[in-house]
């Protein structure tokens, strides 16, 4: 919570333990306005002591509010007949149930000092909309119960019991409630752990059977996993656990509840809070083997151009004719070129590739390939980051030709070196090419050289990169330096 800690920076003097400890209760109370059916207005103490600021506020999910405005910002001044006055001085939970009116309803306000190290560092102050207060039933009584649990436990420093957890697949109140007593006998499901546990294939009820037993018998696999599934239930190993055979998937979010009888901290059953993973795991797992099948495919492919490269390398062997030995050896490279991305792209599940990796393989190839005398070194620098996958081939084909080219003709394929420098600006990735051998010949026009196949792929494959391409001498003189200017970060961009 970024923006309360600025906050309570600017408003108190908590040290930074405590504004942790904060921050994880403001994570986790949601658990507490659902099983309330409350609003919650988290006060902080001030500076000042006669002042106390409203660093945080949440609404429940399943009632209505009981304050229709946003308070957070908003301070309130010393007054020894206020509830959050006298949370703060007494170190007692408060409460009032006249019904006193708020915006024209009536709600009825709780107030609940967190204590930590013996000191009351903050107040959590409960409102409850008592318009709207479902009718008493199984559901009502136990959430209310529960509400009051974790009222105690937040008061003593123990609520959230487990801070730092996985929130992005939690369950919370509104997926699923399971109540289980300290025996291990399920004293209450709500609906939707009911509907949750007959996807997993129950058949009776869960009320007043012994929740471990009948997860045994529907996930017999269960417990080859990990710890056992008694200690994870009962929250003696884990926080969240997975319930899960070939039917359905649930996550379990184990909660054990205490509370205090005369000072003295004793168990007092555990919440399991259930929410159905089924279709989400099965989408995961249709992904995953979609991923592989796509890695598969470039491997195959990879494999594939490489038995093409080694034909073609065979062919060149036994040629006699210097022109068709070159040319043969060029193509070569072309397809070893495509293979390198094929072989990148089968190696990871993203639809990008790190193409420094890419080129300094193709480098270290056309150096090899290329130079048929003398020692070309052929060497990156700068980085080019990361490319979509889509552009990757034609990337690496423009950047094979132009090394190429460099070293047969600027070079004259003897020694010399070839630098690649890609760099990026304004959006635009730059790759420059330069060597330092022989430069352009006089009046050279790169539109009157469409004849060169290297010239004419290169040029081809920038357009197809909505791209520019320019091939000019160095400034110095020596050598030449091609230019390509390509985006190549965002799909369907077009350069002008």
């Amino acid at each position: 919570m970024p923006s309360m800690d600025r906050f309570m920076a600017s408003h108190s003097r908590l040290n930074a333990d405590d504004v942790s400890w904060l921050g994880e209760v403001v994570e986790e109370w949601q658990i507490l306005a659902d099983m309330s059916f409350s609003d919650l207005i988290l006060w902080l103490p001030d500076e000042n002591p006669q002042i106390y600021w409203a660093a945080a506020q949440i609404r429940p999910d399943t009632g209505p509010t009981a304050l229709e405005d946003d308070v957070v910002g908003e301070s309130i001044a010393y007054d020894d007949e206020n509830l959050v006055t006298e949370a703060f001085m007494s170190g007692q939970m408060c409460e009032t149930s006249n019904n006193k009116l708020s915006a024209g309803i009536p709600v009825d306000v709780w107030a609940i000092p967190v204590i930590r190290q013996g000191e009351v560092i903050a107040v959590v102050e409960r409102h409850t909309n008592q318009m709207g207060v479902r009718a008493p039933g199984s559901t009502e009584d136990n959430y209310l119960e529960i509400a009051g649990i974790l009222s105690e436990m937040l008061h003593h420093g123990q609520f959230p019991l487990f801070p730092g957890h996985d929130r992005a697949l939690a369950p919370g109140v509104t997926d699923g409630v399971l109540r289980v007593a300290t025996t291990g006998m399920v004293t209450y499901a709500s609906p939707n752990a009911m509907s949750a546990f007959r996807k997993l294939g129950l058949s009776g009820d869960l009320d007043g059977e012994y929740l471990i037993p009948v997860v045994r018998e529907l996930c017999p696999n269960l417990r080859d996993v990990g710890q056992t599934v008694g200690m994870d239930l009962e929250g003696r190993s884990l926080r969240e656990t997975d319930i899960e055979n070939a039917e359905a998937t649930l996550r379990a979010r184990v909660m054990p509840l205490r509370t205090w009888l005369d000072d003295f901290e004793v168990p007092a059953g555990t919440l399991i809070l259930v929410r159905d993973l089924t279709e989400l795991r099965t989408r995961d797992r249709q992904l995953v083997t979609k991923d592989a099948t796509i890695r598969e495919i470039h491997h195959r492919v990879k494999n594939n151009l490489q038995t093409v490269a080694a034909l073609l390398r065979l062919q060149s062997r036994r040629m006699t004719n210097d022109d068709a030995r070159l040319a043969l050896k060029q193509a070569m490279a072309r397809v070893s070129a495509i293979a390198v991305v094929h072989e990148i792209l089968s190696q990871n599940f993203d639809d990008v590739v790190e193409f420094d990796d890419v080129i300094d393989r193709i480098l270290r190839m056309v150096g090899d390939v290329a130079a048929s005398s003398g020692r070309v070194v052929a060497r990156r620098e700068g980085s080019f980051g990361k490319v979509r996958a889509d552009v990757a081939t034609a990337l690496s084909l423009a950047t094979t030709e132009l090394c190429q080219n460099a070293i047969e003709h600027s070079l004259a394929s003897s020694s010399g070196e070839v630098v690649v420098h890609p760099y990026r600006r304004a959006g635009l990735l730059i790759v420059e090419i330069w060597n330092d051998g022989k430069p352009l010949p006089e009046g050279f026009s790169l539109s009157d050289h469409r004849k060169s196949l290297g010239l004419s792929i290169v040029t081809t494959l920038v357009q197809d990169l909505g791209g520019t391409f320019t091939l000019e001498n160095n400034p110095d003189g020596r050598g030449t330096r091609a230019t390509i200017s390509a985006r190549v970060d965002q799909p369907g961009t077009q350069i002008g």
